[in-house]
Protein backbone atom coordinates (compact mmCIF):
# COMPACT_ATOMS: atom_id res chain seq x y z
CA UNK A 1 0.00 0.00 0.00
CA UNK A 2 1.21 3.52 -0.75
CA UNK A 3 1.52 6.15 1.97
CA UNK A 4 2.44 9.82 1.77
CA UNK A 5 4.61 11.03 4.65
CA UNK A 6 4.24 14.81 4.80
CA UNK A 7 7.05 16.64 6.60
CA UNK A 8 5.86 19.66 8.59
CA UNK A 9 8.14 22.04 10.46
CA UNK A 10 8.48 25.66 11.39
CA UNK A 11 10.83 26.88 8.66
CA UNK A 12 13.06 28.55 11.25
CA UNK A 13 13.35 25.32 13.26
CA UNK A 14 13.90 22.96 10.35
CA UNK A 15 17.53 23.98 9.95
CA UNK A 16 18.03 26.25 12.95
CA UNK A 17 17.87 24.02 16.03
CA UNK A 18 20.79 22.00 17.46
CA UNK A 19 18.99 18.73 16.63
CA UNK A 20 17.94 19.86 13.14
CA UNK A 21 18.70 17.45 10.30
CA UNK A 22 21.15 18.43 7.58
CA UNK A 23 20.41 17.84 3.89
CA UNK A 24 23.04 15.09 3.76
CA UNK A 25 21.28 13.15 6.53
CA UNK A 26 17.92 13.41 4.77
CA UNK A 27 19.48 12.27 1.48
CA UNK A 28 21.16 9.33 3.22
CA UNK A 29 17.84 8.28 4.80
CA UNK A 30 16.08 8.54 1.44
CA UNK A 31 18.80 6.35 -0.11
CA UNK A 32 18.44 3.80 2.70
CA UNK A 33 14.68 3.41 2.28
CA UNK A 34 15.05 3.49 -1.50
CA UNK A 35 17.41 0.51 -1.34
CA UNK A 36 14.91 -1.34 0.88
CA UNK A 37 12.22 -0.82 -1.79
CA UNK A 38 10.07 1.43 0.39
CA UNK A 39 10.75 4.85 -1.19
CA UNK A 40 8.66 5.65 -4.28
CA UNK A 41 9.38 9.40 -4.38
CA UNK A 42 10.50 12.19 -2.12
CA UNK A 43 11.47 15.83 -2.35
CA UNK A 44 12.17 18.84 -0.19
CA UNK A 45 10.17 21.97 -0.92
CA UNK A 46 11.32 25.57 -1.33
CA UNK A 47 10.35 27.98 1.50
CA UNK A 48 6.66 28.75 1.98
CA UNK A 49 7.23 32.31 0.71
CA UNK A 50 7.63 30.82 -2.78
CA UNK A 51 4.19 29.16 -2.68
CA UNK A 52 1.23 30.23 -4.82
CA UNK A 53 -2.31 29.01 -4.18
CA UNK A 54 -4.79 28.52 -7.04
CA UNK A 55 -8.56 28.37 -6.54
CA UNK A 56 -11.44 28.38 -8.99
CA UNK A 57 -14.74 29.65 -7.61
CA UNK A 58 -17.82 29.97 -9.80
CA UNK A 59 -15.54 29.75 -12.84
CA UNK A 60 -13.29 32.59 -11.67
CA UNK A 61 -9.58 31.98 -11.20
CA UNK A 62 -8.15 33.23 -7.92
CA UNK A 63 -4.37 33.24 -7.43
CA UNK A 64 -2.91 34.09 -4.03
CA UNK A 65 0.73 34.39 -3.06
CA UNK A 66 1.66 32.07 -0.23
CA UNK A 67 0.23 28.89 1.21
CA UNK A 68 -3.44 28.04 1.65
CA UNK A 69 -3.49 28.65 5.40
CA UNK A 70 -1.39 30.54 7.93
CA UNK A 71 0.01 27.98 10.34
CA UNK A 72 2.97 27.71 12.71
CA UNK A 73 4.35 24.74 10.79
CA UNK A 74 4.74 24.60 7.03
CA UNK A 75 4.88 21.71 4.59
CA UNK A 76 8.61 21.23 4.04
CA UNK A 77 8.69 18.10 1.90
CA UNK A 78 7.39 14.59 1.44
CA UNK A 79 8.29 10.95 1.12
CA UNK A 80 5.96 8.65 -0.81
CA UNK A 81 6.52 5.16 0.48
CA UNK A 82 5.33 1.60 -0.07
CA UNK A 83 4.51 -0.30 3.12
CA UNK A 84 2.57 -3.47 3.86
CA UNK A 85 0.35 -1.67 6.39
CA UNK A 86 0.04 1.43 8.55
CA UNK A 87 2.28 -0.01 11.27
CA UNK A 88 5.13 -0.49 8.82
CA UNK A 89 4.54 3.00 7.40
CA UNK A 90 4.74 4.48 10.90
CA UNK A 91 8.00 2.63 11.60
CA UNK A 92 9.46 4.10 8.40
CA UNK A 93 8.14 7.60 9.20
CA UNK A 94 9.57 7.67 12.72
CA UNK A 95 13.09 7.63 11.28
CA UNK A 96 12.56 10.53 8.85
CA UNK A 97 15.15 13.02 10.16
CA UNK A 98 12.92 16.14 10.34
CA UNK A 99 10.61 14.31 12.77
CA UNK A 100 13.06 15.47 15.46
CA UNK A 101 12.11 19.14 14.98
CA UNK A 102 8.70 18.94 13.31
CA UNK A 103 6.11 16.30 12.56
CA UNK A 104 5.41 13.67 9.93
CA UNK A 105 1.82 13.19 8.81
CA UNK A 106 1.29 9.68 7.40
CA UNK A 107 -1.68 9.26 5.06
CA UNK A 108 -2.66 6.35 2.87
CA UNK A 109 -2.99 7.05 -0.84
CA UNK A 110 -6.54 6.64 -2.13
CA UNK A 111 -6.95 5.07 -5.52
CA UNK A 112 -9.20 7.11 -7.80
CA UNK A 113 -12.39 5.44 -8.95
CA UNK A 114 -12.02 5.85 -12.70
Amino acid sequence: MKYLCLVYSDEQDLHGLPNSPQDQECAAYAEKISQSGHLLAGEALQPVATATTVRVRAGDLQITDGPFAETKEQLAGFYMIEAKDLNEALRIAQDIPPARVGSIEVRPIRQLNT
